[in-house]
């Protein structure tokens, strides 16, 4: 490649204008720092004084490009894409379960015309709704008529929701000036390399030029298409997330190279994946033994990428045809057969206005987080520097209001005297089935968070406390509906106190189990 588009994160945060230019130097920065010493998720978590007001539009209310608008904002994803152009170990498109979220996964393949009925009936319905994706089930760029008529459609019929597409990046190059034609401002590419050697135990094969290419060949094609794709995109600035899966013994040290090299090109996100391995999803991966990655591994791999490319760690791994917050699955309230059942109505104004009202308590939530890091922040300087994970159950809106028996994912937070900092989180099944507890899911439960020395809850039972007590871990009800941030600081700072006194001794977890595909739903 003659013109390399190497552009910093700092070029990025100064605006399109700054990103369009095409300069041959590598990215000096991170968050508004030098070096590459900046926050460790200045995309994700950042806020209106981080970045120029164009990015921060674009960023302000996705669910997926801000941690912050996670929880408050909902995206879907529409399953026009079956076609795929290159075939990887970690993925089998033919498997589903409506009770599982794992990417790839559909229960009903669209054609555009329905897809955009699809968008707009959950859009009447769930006004908070603002990201469209088409993320599969095979690759968006494959499928290029069906993905571009999509877009097309759903410009003309809801004009206020964002548009993305999640692509390997083979078809990249070749479909840029389509994707900006569509205003199509977010872009996810699959990167889980930048060595062909590397990435020929990923891909067996890839389809170029009219024939299948295997091997080396494959792995080197693939990638000089993904580097291009991502400069060109930098380049027109199109707003880019990688997402890269951790396979441990094949690329788990190999991303922190990963991270530098997509830093270099402009990336806006960075967001590394654990593998999703079990035999009966049918992969390759899954059928020859290859495990996912601990709890601990992964989070190893993230915080050694600190510095680099902004990191993402709200990622829940989506099926093809999400709904609802991330976390949540609301398909199956709006299949085809229920669509047609409804009265749609698309009022623009009335989800201007819902939004304007989720947009409030969004805000109400920043200003809580930072009053609570404030007051951390106030006391004497300390001199240790424990550090502990958390486990919080939430339904949504950044705080601790959900029950324990009803979540199905717990959000991990690390506290610090001085930061609550959101590092990802675990899928659990549901422990209250028909009105009881299933007894039997507490040991999965427990070794979801086992690295946890709390968890967090709007309410508890007597047997999963005591469960969870014996396990070590310290299930606290005392801060219900209280903001996450807040919350997590008051027991950290009361755990310090119990520590010094003497009255507990504090002492490091264990590894804990990531539950991938874990059940959302009762069976």
């Amino acid at each position: 490649m003659s013109n390399t588009a190497f552009v910093s994160i700092g070029d990025l945060r100064k605006g399109r204008q700054a990103v369009s230019q095409v300069v041959e130097t590598a990215a000096a920065g991170g968050c508004s720092t030098s070096g590459g010493a900046g926050k460790a998720s200045c995309g994700s978590s950042g806020g209106p004084d981080d970045m120029p007001a164009e990015i921060w539009e674009k960023v302000k209310n996705h669910p997926c490009y801000s941690e912050e608008a996670h929880h408050h904002y909902a995206r879907m994803h529409v399953a026009v894409a079956p076609a795929c152009n290159i075939q990887c170990n970690y993925c089998n498109r033919k498997y589903d379960c409506s009770n599982e979220s794992r990417p790839g996964v559909v229960s009903q393949k669209l054609t555009p015309e329905q897809a955009v009925r699809k968008v707009v009936a959950v859009a009447s319905e769930i006004p908070q709704m603002t990201v469209l994706g088409i993320a599969g089930p095979g690759d968006a760029l494959a499928n290029p008529k069906k993905t571009f008529d999509t877009f097309r459609m759903l410009q003309e019929q809801a004009p206020d929701i964002k548009l993305c597409l999640s692509t390997n990046g083979l078809a990249l190059p070749q479909m840029v000036d389509e994707i900006c034609k569509y205003n199509i401002d977010h872009v996810t590419i699959t990167i889980n390399m930048v060595d062909p050697a590397v990435g020929e135990k990923i891909y067996p094969w890839i389809f170029w030029d009219h024939r299948r290419v295997t091997g080396r060949e494959a792995a080197e094609i693939l990638h000089r298409q993904q580097m291009l794709g991502l400069e060109m995109l930098t380049a027109r600035g199109v707003l880019t997330k990688i997402n890269s899966v951790l396979i441990p013994g094949i690329n788990d040290e190999h991303l922190f190279e990963v991270n530098r090299e997509v830093k270099k090109r402009g990336a806006f996100l960075h967001n590394i994946m654990p593998l999703i391995s079990e035999a009966e999803h049918g992969t390759v991966f899954g059928l020859t033994g290859q495990r996912g990655p601990t709890a601990q591994e992964l989070k190893a791999v993230q915080d050694a990428c600190m510095g680099g490319a902004n990191l993402m760690r709200h990622c829940r791994q989506c099926r093809a045809d999400a709904v609802g917050l991330l976390g949540e699955d609301r398909s199956d309230e709006f299949t085809l057969d229920r669509i047609d059942q409804m009265e749609v109505v698309y009022d623009l104004d009335k989800r201007r206005a819902y939004q304007a009202r989720v947009e409030a308590e969004r805000q109400a939530q920043h200003q809580a987080k930072l009053q609570a890091l404030q007051a951390a922040a106030g006391g004497e300087p300390q001199a240790d520097e424990m550090k502990v994970l958390v486990a919080v159950a939430t339904e949504g809106h950044g705080k601790v209001n959900q029950h324990f028996g009803h979540a199905t994912e717990f959000q991990i937070f690390e506290v610090s005297r001085s930061q609550a900092l959101f590092v990802g989180h675990r899928r659990v099944d549901l422990y209250c089935q028909g009105g009881y507890g299933e007894d039997e899911q507490l040991p999965s439960i427990v070794g979801a968070i086992n690295d946890c020395h709390a968890v967090l809850v709007s309410k508890i039972g007597a047997c999963p406390r005591d469960e969870l007590t014996a396990a070590g871990i310290e299930p606290v009800d005392a801060y219900a509906h209280e903001f996450i941030e807040k919350a997590a600081l008051s027991w950290f700072a009361g755990y310090r106190e119990r520590v010094a006194s003497g009255r507990i001794v504090h002492e490091p977890r264990g590894d804990a189990r990531i539950r991938q595909g874990a059940f959302t739903a009762a069976a």
